[in-house]
């Protein structure tokens, strides 16, 4: 499927200029562009290597000299980033997933699917599920009893739903994501050393060895609508109240929350971060890429850590957050400057020291 110039200006909302009628297949780099790309060439450093591929149009930023780039063709974007994201939703390809029930798909007879729901091949939908019109149910996916689905959802290949999980509307997972895990919560029949440890803050006490007791996952997982579970995410459902995501949510690959975790709308969550049982997090929320919340704290609406943070304490909202335990960014970067500089803090000392304690020739 082909696009012209002035199909794409105009469902993006953009201005065009140039041969409007040129056909795109497909976006591509400046460097890699053919003639049937759309070069990214959307600040004056991407543009320059325009000239090492054989782009004829490209997606340029407002007030760009197109012509003398060469170029037959351009499309003017305010935002470059918000209009890659139409672009990409129109040139996207999809899956393939075919339309219609796998034959080896199973569905239990209790099961109910709305209208247009496709379902691939080796996927099993349990006793009481329900899932909403127009979905897509990729390969070897499982979608537990009772669990609820919205319209619209759109689900890769070998994604797990748990028994009883709510999902809202325009729910989209990438593979591998397992939603609806028990959580990982475990007590010993005395008080452990680890609990003293927390209580001491360094004292694991005299407690002896002891077997940890299971305790199992009562509560379940409940998504809003519109959100997106990354690749191979791990969400853990409630003790005995649900794990909740609000709507808009994203979560990137890999990451993991725990037991009773309740996060609100329009939050970001870069890969690997990790969230511990029976934290809150606010709405538009962002943890960078490795990011920890330890357990049963809060982080305020609006909250940013950078990439690693380790976030150990409440948070309040509007902070901007980084380092281990993470602190302000201010004060982070101050502390980082002030280690830098301890080796020769600690050599001049030295040579201070020796200058005080050698004797005076004279006395």
């Amino acid at each position: 499927m082909t696009h012209s110039i002035r199909e794409i200006a105009a469902a993006l909302g953009a201005e065009a200029a140039g041969n409007l009628e040129i056909e795109i297949a497909a976006a591509a780099e400046p460097a890699d562009a053919g003639p049937r790309d759309l070069a990214m060439a959307m600040t004056p450093k991407y543009a320059e290597h325009l000239p090492r591929g054989r782009a004829r149009a490209a997606l340029l930023w407002e007030g760009a000299d197109w012509q003398a780039m060469g170029l037959e063709a351009a499309i003017f974007a305010p935002r470059p980033r918000r209009a890659m994201a139409g672009l990409t939703a129109m040139l996207d390809a999809g899956q393939g997933f075919a339309p219609g029930i796998h034959p080896s798909a199973v569905i239990d007879p209790t099961a109910t699917l709305g209208e247009g729901v496709s379902v691939g091949a080796l996927s099993v939908i349990g006793p009481g599920a329900r899932i909403g019109a127009g979905s897509v149910i990729g390969p070897l996916c499982a979608i537990g009893q009772d669990a609820r689905i919205g319209e619209g959802a759109y689900l890769r290949e070998s994604v797990s739903i748990g028994a009883r999980v709510r999902i809202g509307a325009r729910f989209i997972c990438q593979p591998g994501a397992r939603i609806g895990a028990d959580g990982f919560s475990f007590v010993t029949p005395e008080p452990s050393g680890v609990e003293q440890a927390r209580k001491t803050l360094g004292d694991a006490g005299d407690a002896p060895a002891q077997p940890w007791m299971r305790i199992h996952s009562l509560g379940h997982v409940e998504i809003g609508d519109d959100v997106e579970i990354g690749a191979n995410c791990t969400i853990d459902n409630g003790t005995i109240r649900a794990t909740r995501i609000g709507s808009g949510t994203k979560l990137d690959n890999q990451v993991h929350l725990g037991h009773n975790v309740r996060i609100g709308r329009d939050c970001l969550l870069c890969g690997q971060s990790g969230v511990s049982g029976s934290v809150e997090i606010g709405n538009h929320v962002v943890l960078g890429g490795q990011s920890g919340v330890s357990d049963n704290i809060f982080v305020g609406d609006g909250v940013i850590a950078a990439g690693g943070s380790k976030i150990l304490s409440n948070v309040p909202p509007g902070r901007v957050l980084m380092g281990y335990p993470a602190v302000k960014m201010e004060l982070h970067t101050e502390i980082y400057k002030a280690t830098r500089r301890l080796p020769r803090m600690l050599r001049d000392l030295a040579t201070l020291k020796k200058a005080v304690s050698k004797p005076d020739p004279s006395d």
